[in-house]
C-alpha cells in the first residue's frame, strides 16, 4: 500500500506504469501480487504519482446500456378528432405525394415495355382473396348475432336527441349533446336504451351487377338496390349470394380506351362447373332465438368470440380494400364500392350547390367503411359513475370493444393508447385541481 500523495489517473490503452522520483517501473498483469515489495516507498519524501493505464478489451467492460422499451402501439394517443361539417375529410395520401409518385412512375416507365394489367382491373377475381371475403362476411354475421346476445347482459345507453351512445348502466354526465333543443338542456343527454343499429352503423352502398360497367346515373338511383357496404365489398371480391347476382368473367376484358372496353369471347371455354365444396355462409340469428348466457363463464366466452369476430372483420376488410377500390364522399358518409363513384345527386352537405348535389369522391379508409363508434371507457363498472369534472382523465374505446371489456375480456394492446389506462384518476375534484 502506498502512503503519501498518490493520484490515480485512468488514461487510454497502454501498459501500467508507476512513476516516482523521475523513475518508472513498468508492471505486467502477472506481477500485480509483487506490489508488496514497494513498502520501502513509504519512507520516501518525494512526491509520488501513480499512473495506471490498463490494456483491457472493451468487450469485457461492463458499460451501462440504455434500456429501450419497444412497442408497436404508443402509450397515449388523443381521441379521433371530430371533423366539423365545414371541413372536408383528409385524404389518406396527400395529393402532393400522389403527384410525386405519379411523376416517378412516369419517369421509370419511359423506354420500358408496358406492364400487363393485373386483376381486378381486368374484370377477373383475385383468387387468393376469395377465402378472405367469405371470412369477412361470416365474421360480420357472427358479430351481429353475438351483439344481440351481449346486449342482454351489458347495458348500452343512447341519447334520444343525438347519435351519441354510452356503454354502462348509467349514461355519462358530460354536456356534449348537439341535437335538437340542446341549448335548453345545456348540452345534457337524455339517455334511453340503445339498439343494434346504434352500435354498428349500417353504411349502405349501391349493389353493382357489373363493377366495370357504366356509372349509376341520377335517374337510376331508385332502381338499384342498396345493401351494406361490407357485404357489397365481399360480393365483388368473390362471395356468391343468390339474392344479389353479379357478373363473373373468365377472360380479361379488351380495353379500347380509358373508359371503354369490350368483353372477350368466352364461347370457346367449356361450361363452368359448379364447385363441389361450396363455402358455407353463416346465417344471422333471428330476434326470437336470442338467448343470453346465464353464467359468468359463458358471458366471457361470448365476449371473446365477439371481439374476435370484430377484429377479423376489420382486418379482412382492410386487405380487400387494398385491391378492390372503395370511394367515400369528402363531405358526407356516402360510400361506393367500385373503381369510380356513382353520379346520383343526393349529397346535401357543404358546397353541394357548387357540385350540383354530386358527391366529392375520394379514396376511403377502413373507418369510413366500418365506423368504430368511440365511447367513454368506464374504469369501474359497478363503482362510482363518471364525474363531469374528471373528464380529461377518462379514455375512449370503440363501442364493441368496450362492451366486450365490461363483459370480462382482457383489454387488447391496440386499444390501450386511447383508453388511457396508465393515467391515475383522482378520487376527488380537489385532488384533480392539484395535478400539474
Amino acid at each position: 500500500m502506498l502512503h503519501g500523495n498518490v493520484t490515480a489517473v485512468p488514461t487510454g490503452v497502454g501498459p501500467s506504469m508507476v512513476s516516482y522520483s523521475k523513475r518508472s517501473i513498468y508492471l505486467k498483469p502477472n506481477i500485480y501480487p509483487s506490489l508488496s515489495s514497494l513498502d520501502s516507498l513509504e519512507h520516501g519524501s518525494s512526491r509520488r504519482k501513480l499512473q495506471s493505464q490498463f490494456r483491457i478489451s472493451t468487450r469485457k467492460l461492463n458499460r451501462p446500456h440504455a434500456l429501450v422499451v419497444r412497442s408497436d402501439y404508443p402509450q397515449n394517443v388523443d381521441f379521433p378528432r371530430y371533423l366539423p361539417k365545414k371541413e372536408r375529410k383528409p385524404f389518406p395520401v396527400p395529393i402532393v405525394e400522389l403527384r410525386r409518385a405519379a411523376r416517378e412512375r412516369l419517369k421509370k416507365s419511359k423506354g420500358q415495355p408496358r406492364k400487363p394489367v393485373q386483376p381486378p382491373r381486368t374484370g377477373l377475381l383475385v383468387k387468393s382473396l376469395i377465402p378472405i371475403a367469405y371470412d369477412v362476411l361470416n365474421a360480420r354475421t357472427t358479430l351481429i348475432s353475438n351483439l344481440k346476445k351481449l346486449m342482454k347482459v351489458v347495458p348500452v345507453q343512447a341519447c334520444g336527441w343525438c347519435s351519441e351512445i354510452h356503454v354502462g348502466p348509467i349514461g355519462h354526465p358530460f354536456k356534449s349533446c348537439k341535437g335538437k333543443n340542446a341549448t335548453i338542456r345545456k348540452g345534457l343527454h337524455e339517455w334511453t336504451s340503445a339498439n343494434l343499429e346504434d352500435i354498428i352503423l349500417q353504411i349502405e352502398a349501391y349493389h353493382l351487377f357489373d363493377r366495370l360497367g357504366k356509372r349509376i346515373t341520377h335517374e337510376d338511383r331508385f332502381s338499384i338496390p342498396r345493401i351494406p357496404a361490407v357485404v357489397e365489398l365481399c360480393i365483388q371480391a368473390g362471395v356468391e349470394i343468390p339474392e344479389f347476382p353479379t357478373k363473373r368473367r373468365r377472360k380479361p376484358i379488351i380495353r379500347i380506351s380509358k373508359s371503354e372496353f369490350i368483353d372477350a369471347d368466352e364461347s370457346e371455354l367449356p361450361d363452368p362447373v359448379p364447385e363441389t365444396s361450396e363455402r358455407l355462409i353463416v346465417t344471422e340469428i333471428h330476434n326470437s332465438e336470442i338467448v343470453a348466457p346465464s353464467d359468468e363463464e359463458g358471458i366471457i366466452l361470448l365476449a371473446e368470440e365477439t371481439l374476435m369476430a370484430w377484429e377479423q372483420m376489420r382486418k379482412g376488410a382492410k386487405k380487400l380494400m387494398r385491391v378492390y377500390s372503395v370511394r367515400v364522399c369528402g363531405y358526407c358518409p356516402e360510400v361506393h364500392v367500385g373503381p369510380t363513384g356513382h353520379k346520383a345527386q343526393n349529397c346535401g352537405e357543404r358546397k353541394h350547390q357548387q357540385r350540383n348535389g354530386q358527391h366529392a369522391w375520394q379514396a376511403a379508409v377502413l373507418d369510413d367503411l366500418i365506423p368504430p363508434r368511440y365511447v367513454w371507457h368506464v374504469p369501474v363498472v359497478n363503482g362510482l359513475p363518471l364525474q363531469r369534472e374528471l373528464r380529461n382523465f377518462y379514455g375512449k374505446a370503440p363501442a364493441v370493444v368496450e362492451m366486450c371489456i365490461q363483459a370480462g375480456v382482457a383489454v387488447p394492446d391496440k386499444y390501450k393508447s386511447t383508453m388511457r389506462l396508465d393515467i391515475g384518476i383522482p378520487s376527488t375534484v380537489r385532488e384533480a385541481e392539484m395535478v400539474v
